[in-house]
């Protein structure tokens, strides 16, 4: 398939959402459009209620940044038990890296870094959130992506643009704020999923969730492994999910939970310079509590929370006869304390959530990294510059305005202080506006800046490492407008401009390389999306995106685009999904080079009975050879299989 007949394609799709909008215009009084109606008011009353852009749920309406939402049904729909495959296609300006069928990894040759509008969360300057709070290595400063499991997420709300006026340092390209379940209604619920395919692949999962009147809770256990498609790349996972809840009264509730998961990886290296016993034993975790309280005019949460991992990590050796004599191992936790309330303010107060939030933040980080002999387990001596140990502390204060003046004017303010022991006090303001012409549509204007500090690893560990580091910093000017017409199609489109500078880079200072502030951001682009349920048992969504950087990066592709289908019909249920990855830079420089690729997905699921569906699926079904990192080459097509019970 070509470049243009996928243009072709896409430019057909939307024409048949402008020709069935204008259809079901012309049916309004007839019985099934008023069905269609009921099944689009009732899909979007759930899909525009969001917490991400501000801390309290907010109609998304209303918010001036650029919030996509993904619900537990679009994640669980294809039976893939992380969430970041299903999110890579349905937020346009999104890309995760992959190097194989089943796993990410970390260290070297690691996949799973998210890049959003050139913006990369490899480097830890996009923030991951589970239910608002911080998940990021302690050391490193970058997500894990193997940890956010399908099992945890209600949904996933992702945050275009800097988020640093609310969450701090990492945000500053944008958050992916996983939500996780909770029981709603009283009874209990069980689930349990099984597949094999492809590569010796085989998942699994189980969970319960209860609800008995004010008690509520979910628990989630899984399990995976691979060999996937090269040698020496084999990967194994498990790990569970516990969330206690209660009811205090009308007005109070408080929960704990605790989600845990172990992988082992290994990695063969790329393919002109093959390593062996590249392995990686990896655990990682969260735990939280939090006392929540919701009145008439005021809303807000106090909540404690800590993540921590634990990394032993073999480096590998191209000469299999003579394997390393250590080992790489770190320990790390990022313990914090979040308090917010909102107030609203009656003699302003015309919309839903409009108002003061107040909030701060504190986050205790520590990581001591170190290597041990294989021989005898003792320490060895780290090029560190703290001997392997460093602590810091981060306080924050926010105030956040956001007001519907007018029926149809909206406004936003806000700004963060910001203190870090070791790099100082950092002013982070923004400002937007929304602007809704008509009662379906929204123009939306958003100023927002993004920062953030110099991780563990940039400031003591290696030689390259720098004490002197400053913080990362980017503004981002963002337009967009959203509109919502007769029968439940949708669409939205946005341009941004991105300019950062104080970027920490590798350079050779004195003839020794040195990590210093001296990189700059320039990025501009724009984002389409549209999705249309044409009647209650087809839909389909699409979207683009293009991305122009000054300084080009690598795994940010240049355009990429997406067109999905889904089918409902008595017991059956398949969705079809093609998407078109141009220009994505596998590496950058004077050896410049590129990808172009299309990924042609398909899933198919049958309730057998009330309690059994059959499902299937395969992916890369029209076999294209590709990298996304370079030097390891992609699976072609690959399948899976399995059984869903439901009781």
């Amino acid at each position: 398939m070509t470049k243009k007949m996928f243009l072709v394609l896409m430019a057909s799709a939307a024409s048949t959402l402008l020709f069935a909008e204008s259809s079901n215009r012309s049916t309004d009084n007839s019985q099934f459009s008023t069905l269609n109606s009921q099944f689009v008011s009732d899909s979007l009353a759930l899909e525009e209620v969001v917490v991400t852009g501000t801390r309290t749920a907010m109609d998304v309406r209303h918010l001036p940044m650029t919030v996509t939402v993904i619900d537990r049904d679009l994640l669980t729909a294809e039976h893939q038990t992380n969430v970041l495959p299903t999110v890579m296609r349905e937020v346009p300006g999104l890309f995760v890296t992959s190097r194989s069928m089943l796993g990410y990894g970390v260290s070297g040759g690691a996949a799973g870094g998210i890049n959003l509008r050139g913006i990369s969360g490899g480097a830890g300057q996009l923030l991951v959130l589970i239910d608002g709070h911080p998940q990021y290595q302690g050391i490193y400063g970058h997500p894990i992506a193997d940890s956010y499991q399908t099992m945890i997420a209600e949904r996933v709300e992702v945050l275009r643009g800097p988020a640093s006026m609310l969450y701090g340092s990492n945000a500053m390209g944008g958050v992916l704020n996983i939500v996780t379940r909770q029981a709603m209604v009283n009874g209990q619920r069980s689930t349990v999923n099984v597949g094999a395919g492809s590569y010796g692949t085989v998942q699994a999962e189980a969970s319960n969730q209860v609800r008995s009147g004010k008690f509520y809770s979910t628990v989630a256990g899984q399990y995976q492994r691979s060999d996937n498609h090269r040698p020496r790349m084999g990967f194994e996972q498990y790990g569970g999910y516990l969330h206690l809840g209660y009811d205090i009264s009308d007005h109070w509730n408080a929960y704990i939970d605790g989600n845990l998961t172990r992988f082992n990886a290994s990695y063969p290296g790329a393919e002109t310079s093959p390593l062996y016993n590249a392995d990686q034993w990896i655990t990682r975790g969260v735990v939280s509590a939090a006392l929540e309280n919701h009145y008439g005019r005021t809303s807000g949460a106090l909540s404690v929370y800590s993540n921590f991992g634990r990394h032993k990590i073999d480096d590998g050796t191209a000469d299999p006869a003579k394997p390393t004599a250590r080992f790489f191992r770190s320990k790390d936790a990022l313990t914090g304390v979040s308090w917010w309330q909102h107030i609203n303010l009656p003699l302003l107060g015309r919309g839903l959530g409009g108002g003061l939030t107040l909030g701060v933040d504190y986050m205790h980080i520590y990581g001591n990294a170190y290597y041990t002999s294989k021989a005898t387990g003792e320490i060895l001596d780290t090029p560190n510059k703290q001997s392997g140990r460093s602590y810091r502390n981060e306080i924050a204060g926010y105030v956040d305005f956001r007001q519907d003046l007018l029926e149809w004017l909206t406004v936003d303010a806000g700004v963060r202080l910001d203190h870090h022991s070791i790099t100082g006090t950092e002013w982070v303001p923004q400002a937007g506006i929304v602007v809704r012409p008509i009662t379906s549509g929204e123009i939306k204007a958003m100023a927002s800046k993004g920062f953030r500090n110099p991780t563990m690893r940039e400031m003591y560990l290696y030689p390259p490492s720098n004490t002197d580091l400053e913080p990362e910093r980017l503004w981002n000017y963002e337009l967009s407008w959203h509109h919502r017409l007769g029968g439940g199609f949708t669409y939205g489109a946005n341009i941004y401009y991105i300019k950062g500078d104080n970027m920490i880079q590798t350079m050779p200072v004195d003839g020794k390389p040195r990590n210093v502030n001296t990189g700059e951001i320039e990025n501009w682009g724009f984002e389409l999306e549209a999705k249309y349920p044409i009647d209650p048992h087809f839909s389909v969504r699409a979207n683009t995106s293009y991305l122009h950087m000054k300084n080009k990066i690598i795994a940010a592709p240049v355009s990429a685009s997406y067109l999905g289908m889904d089918y409902r019909q008595g017991k059956w249920y398949a969705s079809l999904g093609l998407q078109y990855i141009n220009h994505l830079y596998t590496s950058v420089g004077d050896n410049e080079t590129t990808e172009n690729f299309f990924l042609l997905n398909a899933s198919v699921t049958y309730a057998a009975t009330k309690a059994l569906s059959l499902w299937a699926r395969g992916e890369n079904l029209l076999a294209q050879k590709y990298e996304i990192n370079l030097g390891y080459p992609m699976p072609r097509a690959t399948f899976m299989g399995g059984l869903s019970l439901n009781f």
